[in-house]
């Protein structure tokens, strides 16, 4: 059985890969294809911040410059074509990033706080769908605090998780967010990257109650900081989510 579902993950060009290839600058970088063949690669660049080439466009999601000791050079990377946005949290939304990350034809997309914050962007709720291309096409989704005492964080109804469709490979992208009963009625995800540090986000136990909600061919958790979620790989091992674990502390 275990060797006619690796089959079936080869097929989707999501077999089992533990280990990831590096980047130029020393991303990890995962390597995905799409139903009809078009490559997606994923870096992981910090904490929230992701990179994601996709048929000859560049794709960031919450990039931030500098966070910690860490610091990000977007200006050895391509422009951007499209920008994502979650929320307006100082490690989700930096105008020095974007400003860095923008061209001409750069299409940024976000809530409607951060389009305030901003002066532009294209405002998303939760809820709306959205076309940019012919084979790309973005969800909004619910991303909240519901521990007593924490929704303050991120109030229900303000932030946006992302499932951005590929070309039919579904990537989603949580946001800052705890296990909330939404997630049960996302379907077909190929990809999702959920969040794993109280009390902004989830403990390792929710961040299990939402992959098994979710149930994701791979898993990334992300934006972890110093939680520790090395025992997260064999937790879902029997769910049959391969997770990964890279360098988004």
């Amino acid at each position: 059985m275990k060797k006619i579902i690796t089959s079936i993950l080869a097929l989707l060009g999501l077999a089992a890969c533990s280990q990831p290839a590096y980047d130029n600058a020393g991303f990890e970088v995962d390597s995905f294809t799409t139903p009809s063949g078009k490559m997606v690669r994923i870096h992981a660049l910090v904490h929230s911040s992701i990179r994601i080439e996709y048929d000859g466009k560049e794709i960031q999601i919450d990039p931030v410059t500098k966070l910690g000791e860490k610091t990000i050079d977007y200006a050895a990377m391509p422009k951007a074509d499209y920008i994502f946005i979650t929320h307006e949290h100082h490690d989700h939304l930096d105008t020095a990033a974007i400003r860095i990350l923008s061209g001409d034809n750069t299409q940024l997309i976000t809530n409607q706080s951060c389009a305030d914050i901003l002066g532009y962007g294209t405002v998303m709720a939760n809820g709306d769908m959205l076309r940019v291309a012919d084979d790309f096409t973005v969800e909004a989704t619910p991303a909240y605090n519901t521990t007593e005492g924490h929704q303050q964080f991120h109030p229900k109804g303000r932030d946006n998780g992302f499932i951005l469709t590929l070309d039919g490979l579904r990537i989603y992208i949580a946001a800052d967010t705890e296990d909330i009963p939404e997630m049960a009625e996302l379907k077909d995800i190929d990809i999702a990257f959920l969040p794993c540090n109280q009390p902004y986000t989830m403990t390792v136990d929710q961040l299990l109650n939402a992959a098994r909600m979710v149930k994701p061919k791979v898993l990334f958790p992300y934006h972890y900081g110093q939680t520790d979620v090395s025992g997260i790989p064999s937790q879902l091992e029997a769910d049959g989510i391969e997770v990964r674990i890279r360098h988004y502390e």
